[in-house]
């Protein structure tokens, strides 16, 4: 009798702990939990603690009640100014109503299946609107660029930005939340954009691009220093010009001195013997005029003949 009361005893014993487990459970502060029964959603729990619920009947379904994140794929996109390029945003969302995403999606799965079409969707009609200066720049803050020629090439532009890319993110969420409101019990908390980049295909135009602009603005360079090469020539040259001629200008000047300087000397020597120096030039004369095909005609008056003959006679009695 005894073993059999105390075999009765640990069932009734295992029976209260199994149905205390089957109906008591705990929800997290960081969950909200949806009781079902039979598979129709009955009631919904978010303040945390241990709650009970109807054993073996009713079914326990946690959701997340924190911001959850959503990262979505990068698009394809063509901007307003036939830009082509790939954008990727991110999103903030959270379960704002258990009972209605429970019964609409069941699971955050498909939640996140269904922002990817919702989001992405609102992505692609209204970056496609604006131009692709609106979806990089938030203002129309001057930008630093690294050469004087590009800052020139983009004050050349005159790039205006109305909306800019916070206000454009603000859009593609409102356009997104139109499409999620009272669907689905998601609450989008924040839509931006991730990065832009520009497709594959287009890079190397892009390359083709730039590189042409630093050729010419080396092209801009190259011609600059040409212009300053032949100032600095003509300059050269016009000093070299300046130089000469008042080195000619001194040296005539030195020339001329010395000229009028032999001139007094040739002078004064004349007035000291001036038959001595008219004998001396007359042969300085003869030496510059005569060679050895001139043939001379004299008078027997001439001072010339009669010198001659005179140095003659004196060479005949010398060598007597």
């Amino acid at each position: 009798m005894k073993k059999a009361a105390i075999i009765i005893a640990l069932i009734v014993v295992a029976s209260v702990i199994i149905c205390l487990k089957a109906s008591l459970y705990v929800v997290d502060v960081r969950q909200q939990a949806v009781i079902t029964q039979f598979g129709r959603p009955v009631k919904t729990v978010t303040d945390p603690g241990l709650c009970v619920k109807t054993p073996f009947i009713q079914e326990v379904r946690y959701f997340d009640k924190r911001l959850l994140e959503w990262s979505g794929e990068p698009s394809d996109i063509l901007t307003r100014d036939k830009e082509n390029i790939g954008v990727g945003a991110w999103a903030r969302w959270k379960i704002s109503e258990s009972l209605k995403f429970y019964t609409s999606l069941g699971t955050e799965e498909r939640g996140m299946r269904v922002l990817d079409e919702v989001i992405e969707s609102a992505v692609k009609n209204v970056v496609s609107s604006y131009t692709l200066k609106e979806v990089l720049r938030n203002s129309n803050r001057k930008l630093e660029y690294t050469t004087k020629e590009l800052e020139e090439a983009e004050d050349i532009k005159k790039v205006q930005i109305i909306m800019g890319r916070d206000k454009i993110s603000e859009e593609i969420k409102k356009m997104a939340l139109r499409a999620l409101e009272g669907r689905y019990g998601i609450e989008l908390i924040d839509v931006r954009i991730k990065y832009i980049n520009y497709v594959e295909a287009v890079i190397p135009k892009i390359y083709d691009r730039m590189r042409s602009e630093r050729i010419r603005i080396a092209n801009k360079y190259e011609s600059e220093g040409r212009k300053e090469e032949a100032e600095i020539l003509g300059s050269m040259k016009r000093e070299l010009e300046r130089i000469e001629s008042e080195g000619y200008r001194t040296a005539e000047e030195i020339k001329g001195q010395a000229d009028a300087e032999a001139v007094k000397i040739y002078a004064e020597a004349y007035e000291k013997a001036p038959e001595f120096y008219s004998f001396t030039k007359t042969l300085q004369t003869y030496e510059t005029t005569f060679d050895k095909q001139t043939h001379l005609i004299l008078t027997t008056d001439g001072d010339y003949f009669q010198y001659l003959k005179s140095f003659r006679q004196e060479g005949k009695r010398g060598q007597e």
